[in-house]
């Protein structure tokens, strides 16, 4: 049974709007997030090389998060999800990144998260 979990990267330097526009269309997600990214209704296609995987946008707000389940995932609870906050003190921009992992593979899946965050602060210089 997967477990839920979730990762907090905060983005010095950047905008909601920016970072907003990094997780919510096709060119940012291509720019970190897969190779080529593609959307007909609400099914997006991610490709990695010559691999593809499906997710359907289950949830969104604009400016806020994007929240989606991967179509060949067997677990109906399961999901990504990236939100957008501002941290009221220092006024840092946070990505928060919610998902789910089997025990056995949390610390691979976590590690595939944080090289995927390095390459959207590269980027967008963050």
């Amino acid at each position: 049974m997967k477990e839920k979990f979730e990762l907090e990267y905060v983005l010095n330097n950047v905008s909601v709007s920016i970072l907003w526009s990094s997780i919510s269309t096709l060119q940012g997600l291509s720019e970190w997030f897969a190779d080529k990214v593609s959307v007909e209704g609400n099914i997006y296609t991610f490709q990695w090389g010559k691999s593809s995987q499906q997710a359907e946008l289950k949830h969104s707000r604009t400016g806020s998060y994007l929240q989606f389940r991967w179509l060949d995932d067997e677990e109906e609870q399961t999901y990504f999800e990236f939100r957008i906050s501002v941290n009221e003190l220092t006024g840092d921009v946070v990505l928060t990144i919610t998902d789910f992992a089997c025990p056995d593979e949390k610390e691979e899946l976590v590690a595939l998260w944080n090289k995927e965050v390095g390459k959207l602060r590269k980027a967008y210089g963050l």
